[in-house]
């Protein structure tokens, strides 16, 4: 099976990256750019695509932010839930696709399955043809934004079915979600639906904090606490 390289060597100097099929929860408090971390996972390497979809950053930052961390531009596909609220004349593009807000689950779903077929059907027709199926990494930044918006358990759904056409995909999903801001109910119910988790921390250094990040589930083991920082854009591990 297809196995997604994410930059951090640890993952895939001993894990050989992740493997398709998987879906990964980022729990993380605020201010510790885990975004980044999202981004970077969800970096398409040569011959995969990726679709982001944003209720938080309008597509040409969600662009930028993955060209930061090496990705192709014509290689990503942004679902943006929050642009047409302020523009609503806003015009599609193949790549990119708008809804009206967070609070159109319907619509999000709808642009991801086509963005995802339109993807297949481009990737099986390159010369030469690229890997079948083709890779495609998928990330919502953020499923915090969508339970603002949303009742728990119609939020619960959306996700289910999301992450159930990752798998069928073969693909990666990454969800980033403030561990900060829900109960334990909430994120024990959205966790229901990962493989993995990637948790974050601080560490209190004087004045200042260092930020950790660990994965758990892996092959059924956790990886050792991970120092990063970000520089320029890009996720840096120490």
């Amino acid at each position: 099976m297809y196995r997604y390289t994410t930059g951090i060597p640890v993952v895939d100097d001993h894990f050989r990256g992740l493997k398709a099929t998987g879906n990964i929860l980022i729990l993380a408090p605020p201010l510790s750019y885990a975004e980044q971390i999202a981004y970077r996972l969800a970096c398409p390497a040569e011959g995969e695509w990726t679709i982001v979809m944003s209720t938080d950053e309008r597509a040409s930052d969600v662009v930028t932010a993955l060209k930061r961390q090496g990705a192709d531009k014509n290689r990503i596909g942004v679902i943006d839930a929050i642009t047409k609220c302020s523009v609503p004349t806003i015009s599609e593009s193949a790549r990119v696709k708008f809804v009206t807000s967070p609070m159109d689950l319907t619509g999000m779903g709808i642009k991801f399955s086509r963005m995802a077929e339109d993807m297949w059907k481009e990737s099986v027709t390159m010369e030469p043809p690229g890997p079948l199926p083709p890779p495609i990494r998928f990330c919502i930044n953020s499923v915090s934004t969508l339970l603002m918006y949303s009742r728990l358990d119609v939020a619960y759904r959306f996700l289910h079915v999301i992450t159930n056409r990752v798998k069928k995909l073969e693909g990666l999903g990454i969800y980033l979600l403030n561990n900060e801001s829900f109960d334990d109910k909430t994120l024990s119910t959205i966790k229901q639906l990962m493989t993995l988790i990637l948790e974050v921390k601080a560490v209190d250094v004087g004045m200042t904090h260092q930020w950790y990040f660990r994965i758990i589930g892996i092959n059924g083991t956790t990886t050792q606490w991970i120092q990063y920082h970000i520089v320029d854009g890009q996720l840096i591990v120490v």
